[in-house]
């Protein structure tokens, strides 16, 4: 099984997915390297719960709202301390990102019922890749995007350069996240969003943002994709 071809002949359905919270629970592997930068840097590291609601913007968006009084420069020293502490991780093999589940299951569902699916992430090229392959998923995305080539979420910049690989229109897509700022970038691509309610914002924070519905388990995600 691998992601269909797209062709121009007719509308293609694309389903885009963030990662971080909707595909994967890399929760602990976030906090843990956020917690390495700060201490790095000489600071107190953030609460859990404030890091986890960062997840979704791109590193450096993360980290000024993380420490708000830091200048550009040291933003970069936590960026650079943050992607030393998770490289440090994967290479021990320490690195913890399992797939939801049911997750493997639904994109194969997905993928047999014709849908082209993407990724728009606030992950590196390297970590969505070493995170794909490791699941041996990365053969059923049609278009992978990260914070390397785009702005943050919710700039819809990501969404647009997915319906552009896919041949898709906005009206034949979705956006599936857990974060607010995964809504607000659909909104600002003209694509729906679904919100998911096992990532790190509320079900209502969803909604406000503009999901048009929100999963509470992979199940339910499946019922509502494909009915």
């Amino acid at each position: 099984m691998t992601a269909p071809e797209t062709t121009s002949a007719g509308p293609n359905r694309l389903v885009v997915f963030d990662c971080d919270g909707t595909l994967v629970d890399g929760q602990g592997a976030v906090i843990s390297a956020m917690e390495v930068a700060f201490a790095q840097y000489g600071l107190a590291a953030p609460e859990a719960s404030l890091i986890r609601r960062s997840v979704g913007l791109s590193l450096p968006q993360a980290v000024r709202r993380l420490a708000p009084d830091s200048d550009d420069d040291a933003v970069r020293e936590i960026v650079g301390a943050y992607k030393a502490a998770f490289r440090a991780a994967r290479a021990a093999g320490e690195l913890s990102e399992p797939l939801f589940t049911g997750m493997a299951e639904l994109l194969g569902a997905l993928v047999d019922a014709g849908y082209a699916l993407g990724v728009a992430t606030g992950k590196s090229d390297r970590g969505l890749e070493h995170c794909l392959d490791t699941h041996g998923i990365a053969h059923l995305f049609t278009t992978l995007q990260t914070a390397d080539r785009h702005p943050s979420k919710p700039h819809p910049a990501m969404l647009q350069a997915a319906l552009d690989d896919a041949l898709a229109r906005p009206e034949h897509a979705v956006m599936i996240g857990d974060t607010a700022y995964d809504m607000l970038m659909a909104a600002e691509a003209g694509v729906r969003a679904v919100g998911v309610a096992w990532g790190y914002h509320e079900a209502e924070e969803l909604i406000e943002a503009g999901a048009e519905y929100v999963a509470g388990t992979v199940a339910d995600l499946r019922t509502y994709l494909l009915p």
